[in-house]
Parts: structure tokens; C-alpha cells; sequence
């Protein structure tokens, strides 16, 4: 530097250190004002003020800096350790400050904070650029001189995002959580759970869900805890990624794999209460749907057997196979439809399972033009249902499905002037003679 530059770098230091005494020393005060009270006699934040009024700006940036990285560390061992060392990657797993010291670079404790929820996004942002002005003035000497206001700028971002903020909420120990679930005196509040679930970041909400459908696919499971996390699975699944929904999801197809009945229940079992059936693989679908159909359609006017078999399918009724539907909706129809008969026990005459006849209406909403084919074709080819809607009680029970069916196709529906004849009581005759002759066929 010349001797002219090093003069004008002089007067320009001595014009700043008159404005910081006069003007900027409120400033910094304010700041200071700022930073939570515990964190006022922080030493670097007192080295950092030391340094300010004559002038050490580069001191300044990197005592706050020093402040910040502490704080952030003492954040994270109140946030949670454990979860710290799932979240970043560092050569030896942190289990006291020190380790921090020796072992995490600004980095990797800006990423980690940001991913067990100690700071936020934007934070997250804020701060790595930060740590590079404090890099840039405080690491490289040669550089240029910093100005107060960048030495401000970075004082305000630092206690703005980290000397200001708050403690954040402890993080449930997974460990210890699961293990409450099988005590007698398990806390049930829901808003209690959905505080310490919700709370959790990703990989926490994750890791919980998977192991509670390891723990409630086992055999020896005692039923309080299977009971509890029925409890609070519905309240877990909300706050989950649709990625971690879908890899919990199709645990299902290595259950299927390992072969153990009990096991693969328990597998769809989970699935259904936390109605997570469409994330099921095709494989999936077909093992556990195909045999409720097939069951269905060789149960006919069996009712007990028609209410189970038809309250088990109602979960999977928008996720059918293709290659299953023409039976699943045949079997539906038939169950819907029931028969004319007689009855010394009860006084009627029109009977069907009272059960499965509330869920198939639901189920018939699911429809489209694909399944509305099969209904079509179901009403013109069945004998067993020909012969039943030849009585005005059956062929309304029948009609009452069709007017589902035709609110869920779409204009361009091939048979929807079939489906009109059927739905209109003065086209009754109309209606028969669209059916074709089951004889020639």
C-alpha cells in the first residue's frame, strides 16, 4: 500500500471511529438488547463489544460468529444428540460439547440445526452466509477492511436468527417413547401426542413409524402396546412425508416374502387403520383383495359371511386390480341385490345382508367408466340376477345402484343409454328388452 493510500485509509478508519462513537455505539447497544439475557454475558459477545468502539471490526465479526456457533451447539445437545448424528455425517458421533469442537465444521452444524428443527430454512440460509463474512474478514486478514455497517449487518442476522431465538423444545427419546407404550398409564391425550409427534423433524417421524410397524407386526406384541399404537399411529401418519408413507407402506411385500400369516395380517392390518392402502404395490393389492372376492362371490345369501367379507374389501374399494374387478363388481351387485324368499323367523320377504348393503352404496362411488362396464355387463349376463330383479323389490335395490353408477360416468359413456332405461321407473319395459337373451349367448 502507498504512503497515500495508507493516509487515506487512515482518515477514512478515524472519520468511522468518530461516527461509531457518536452515532453507531447506540446501534450496537440496541443489538445487544436484543440477544436473549442469558446470552448477554456470553465472553465472545463481551470481546466482541470490547473490540468495537476502537475500531476492531474484524475481532467484532468473528467474536459474534464464536457466539453463535456456541449457541447453536448448546441448541442442539438440548434439541436432541441422537438425532444430531443421524441428521449429518462427521467421523466420530458427538456426545459432548467438545466433540463439537474437535469433530463438526460450521457447515455441518448449520445443516444439523437446520435438520433437527433447532433453526429454520431461512435461517439456515442467513447463516452459512454469515459464517463466509466471517471467513472472508476475521479468517483472511489480507482482506479488505470490513465497514461497521457489515459488521452490524452480521450482528443482526446472528441475533436475529440464533441470539434471540429461544431454546427449541426437547425431542422425544424413540427409545424411551416406545417403551412407555406397553405401560398401563400411557399418556392417550391426543393433543399431548400430536405435540411431542409433530415436533419431531422427518427423520425422527420416520425412524418412530417404521419401528412401531416392526413392533405391531410381532406375534408377541401384548395388546396394550398394539392398542397404543393404534392410538397413535392416525396421529403420526398426518405429519409424515408421502415418501416415508409409501417406504413404511410397502414393508408390507417383505412380509409377504417372509411368509408368516400372522405377521402379513397384522402387516395390512397397520395399513388399514392408517388408511394407507393406495400406497399398496400391485402385488400387495392382488394378495390381499383377491381372495376376499373370490370368498364374496361363493358366500352368496350367506350374510354374516357377505357383512365380513364386504366390510374387509370396503378399504381397498379404489385401489381393485383390473384382472379382479369383473368379479369384484359382479359379487357386490349379487350381495346388493339379495332374494325374494320366505321365513318362519322373520317377517319379510326381502331379504340380503343388512351389513355389507350399508358399505356398497360407498363402495359404488369409487366407480368409474372401467367399473361401470362391468356393472353393465354384470346386469346383462347374470342369470342368478335375471332371475332376481323380475321382482319390483329387487329391481329397485338394483336401480338405486345404477343411479351411483350413472352420477360417476362421463358423457362419452358407451352404455349410457342402457343405464338410463334401468334408472327410469316408466322405462321398465324398455329396460327388459335392452337385456339380451342369456339362452343365446
Amino acid at each position: 500500500m502507498t504512503k497515500e493510500n495508507q493516509i487515506v485509509e487512515t482518515k477514512k478508519r478515524n472519520s468511522e471511529l468518530s461516527i461509531s462513537e457518536n452515532a453507531i455505539t447506540p446501534l450496537f447497544e440496541r443489538c445487544l438488547a436484543s440477544v436473549r439475557e442469558e446470552m448477554r454475558d456470553n465472553p465472545y459477545i463481551i470481546e466482541g463489544l470490547k473490540v468495537l468502539p476502537v475500531g476492531g471490526y474484524r475481532s467484532a465479526i468473528g467474536s459474534f460468529w464464536n457466539a453463535v456457533v456456541d449457541d447453536l451447539r448448546n441448541k442442539i445437545m438440548a434439541r436432541s444428540l441422537d438425532l444430531f448424528n443421524k441428521s449429518v455425517t462427521v467421523k466420530h458421533p458427538i456426545k459432548t460439547y467438545e466433540d463439537f469442537q474437535n469433530f463438526v465444521n460450521d457447515d455441518d452444524l448449520i445443516e444439523g440445526a437446520y435438520k433437527i428443527g433447532v433453526i429454520g430454512w431461512e435461517a439456515s440460509k442467513v447463516l452459512r452466509h454469515a459464517k463466509e463474512t466471517r471467513h472472508i474478514f476475521d479468517g483472511h486478514p489480507r482482506s479488505s477492511e470490513p465497514s461497521i455497517i457489515k459488521v452490524l449487518a452480521l450482528m443482526d442476522d446472528c441475533v436475529k436468527y440464533v441470539l434471540n431465538a429461544e431454546y427449541p423444545v426437547a425431542i422425544i427419546d424413540i427409545d424411551t417413547y416406545i417403551g412407555n407404550l406397553g405401560n398401563q398409564n400411557f399418556d392417550r391425550n391426543p393433543i399431548g401426542i400430536e405435540n411431542a409427534l409433530s415436533d419431531l423433524p422427518e427423520i425422527y417421524k420416520t425412524e418412530l413409524a417404521n419401528r412401531l410397524f416392526t413392533a405391531y407386526v410381532r406375534d408377541d406384541t401384548p395388546s396394550t402396546v398394539r392398542s397404543n399404537i393404534e392410538f397413535i399411529l392416525p396421529i403420526l401418519w398426518n405429519v409424515l412425508p408421502k415418501e416415508a408413507k409409501i417406504q413404511i407402506v410397502h414393508r408390507v411385500d417383505t412380509e409377504i416374502k417372509n411368509a408368516i400369516i400372522t405377521a402379513i395380517n397384522y402387516a395390512f392390518a397397520f395399513v388399514k387403520h392408517i388408511g394407507g392402502t393406495r400406497y399398496l404395490s400391485a402385488s400387495a393389492r392382488k394378495y390381499a383383495i383377491k381372495p376376499l372376492v373370490e370368498q364374496l362371490m361363493a358366500s352368496l345369501d350367506q350374510w354374516k359371511k357377505e357383512d365380513r367379507l364386504v366390510s374387509e374389501l370396503q378399504p381397498y374399494a379404489d385401489i381393485i386390480p383390473q384382472d379382479i374387478f369383473s368379479d369384484y363388481v359382479s359379487a357386490l351387485i349379487h350381495t346388493y341385490v339379495g332374494y325374494i324368499g320366505g321365513s318362519y323367523q322373520f317377517a319379510r320377504t326381502d331379504f340380503y345382508a343388512n351389513g355389507a348393503c350399508v358399505l356398497i352404496p360407498d363402495m359404488f362411488k369409487t366407480f368409474d367408466d372401467r367399473a361401470a362396464k362391468y356393472f353393465v355387463a354384470c346386469v346383462k349376463t347374470s342369470r342368478v340376477l335375471r332371475s332376481r330383479i323380475e321382482h319390483p323389490q329387487k329391481l329397485r335395490r338394483l336401480r338405486s345402484l345404477a343411479h351411483i353408477v350413472s352420477e360417476r360416468i362421463s358423457e362419452s359413456f358407451d352404455e349410457k343409454g342402457f343405464l338410463n332405461k334401468l334408472i327410469d321407473p316408466t322405462r321398465e319395459d324398455e329396460f327388459f328388452e335392452a337385456l339380451p337373451r342369456l339362452s343365446d349367448r
